[in-house]
């Protein structure tokens, strides 16, 4: 037996690993600047509106891409679109990296956008179908982990570099376009699980359609994506600058930390879902969210971190649970040939969550302060996940 045949059956059974490593590494790309845009400040001269724009370029990325091209993989494969997010997200960090003022760090925002919008409904069907028969409900597990840890680490990495390691706007991407290197080789060696997927060249733009099976799933799937990426998205615009302006801390690794702690949460919640069972896992999720909403508000309103750090264990938690219910309840729904664009769909919708808040955040911090703007779309994101919550209970019992 040769090398090659006694490797294949490896690919066969750890293909699916390689794969979430790659989504991991793309996604982290997509946080790196989070702890960072303190130094951009200093360093280029811009408000907190500005950092709005910045990430409202980053969320156009990431929308119209899941919207356009977000069905694009059902028809001419994962492995191409894959491969077209990763040199999206170099090219993201080499403009990063070129520090050219504004306009770059705009550019370079906008390209990771692109990269996300490829890799998120993309990269979990393909996880998913990788995954050998007996393995699949842990593929649901690791798929929707590389994407909520890999934001997680790209937080963690950067800080940790920022802080301790010299040249802190140009290491972290160094060490982000080595991993995408690596990245780049593990999924070109990787099959295609696409049958007749048609050469990249033939793909068109389409908007995604929800097949019948699915839209029964869809809406209260996409009301605990909505809910919990809302929670992510006050979370990550406020934690930033919370930390330095109002408590003091511009420890870049702290900063890093204390997002990281959020994403890292999220992927331990997911674990609780097989014992729960998807579609009770979603309206508790969202339940555990409003805890989580509500240890934030407590944050902003007396200035001080223990509520800061227990919403990021408490509303990470739930955020992972209702996730990893709704990816698991619309993967299952979807025929295979439209999965990729039903979970481009459900991301859509995700990221339309965790856009609101940042930008909403941004343009009232400057009349009513920070920690008030924080306020305000915290009780907004309590009460869409109380709704979704409630609203998903009442199925779950009509349905039981």
């Amino acid at each position: 037996m040769t090398d090659h045949q006694t490797a294949r059956p490896v690919v066969d059974r750890l293909g699916y690993l390689g794969a979430a490593a790659a989504f991991a590494v793309c996604m982290a790309g997509t946080t790196l600047p989070t702890p960072l845009y303190g130094l951009y400040q200093e360093e280029i001269g811009f408000s907190e509106q500005t950092v709005t724009v910045v990430f409202a370029v980053y969320a156009l990325g990431v929308i119209g891409v899941l919207l356009l091209v977000g069905t694009v993989s059902d028809a001419v494969g994962r492995r191409p679109v894959l491969l077209c997010g990763l040199f999206f997200a170099a090219c993201s960090a080499l403009a990063f990296l070129a520090e050219g003022g504004l306009p770059l760090l705009v550019l370079g925002r906008l390209l990771s956008g692109l990269s996300a919008g490829l890799f998120t409904g993309t990269a979990t069907a393909y996880v998913l179908e990788l995954a050998p028969p007996g393995r699949r409900a842990r593929a649901g597990f690791v798929a929707t982990a590389a994407n909520m840890g890999g934001l997680g680490c790209g937080t963690l990495l950067s800080g940790l570099l920022a802080e301790y390691a010299p040249d802190p706007l140009v290491l972290p991407f160094v060490v982000h376009l080595a991993l995408i290197t690596a990245s780049f080789a593990v999924l070109w060696l990787l099959p295609e699980t696409v049958a007749g997927a048609r050469p990249l060249r033939t793909a068109r733009p389409k908007l995604p359609t929800l097949p019948p099976e699915v839209r029964g799933v869809f809406v209260p799937a996409g009301l605990a994506a909505f809910a919990g990426f809302s929670l992510l998205g006050v979370f990550t615009s406020v934690t930033p600058a919370f930390l330095a302006q109002s408590l003091g801390i511009d420890n870049r690794a702290v900063v890093g930390l204390v997002v990281f702690t959020g994403f890292f949460a999220s992927t331990l919640g997911q674990l609780v879902v097989p014992r729960l069972g998807t579609a009770r896992a979603i309206p508790l999720g969202c339940l555990v969210l409003i805890a989580g909403l509500a240890l934030l508000a407590a944050s902003l309103a007396w200035t001080t971190l223990p509520p800061l750090l227990l919403s990021a264990l408490v509303g990470g938690a739930g955020q992972g649970m209702g996730l990893r219910g709704a990816v698991g309840e619309v993967a299952a729904a979807a025929p295979a040939e439209h999965r990729g664009g039903v979970l481009s769909a459900l991301f859509v919708v995700a990221y339309f969550g965790i856009s609101i808040p940042v930008i909403g955040v941004g343009l009232l911090s400057e009349p009513l302060g920070l920690a008030h703007a924080g306020l305000v779309f915290t009780a907004c994101m309590a009460v869409v996940a109380a709704v979704s919550g409630t609203y998903l209970l009442r199925r779950s019992r009509a349905t039981a």
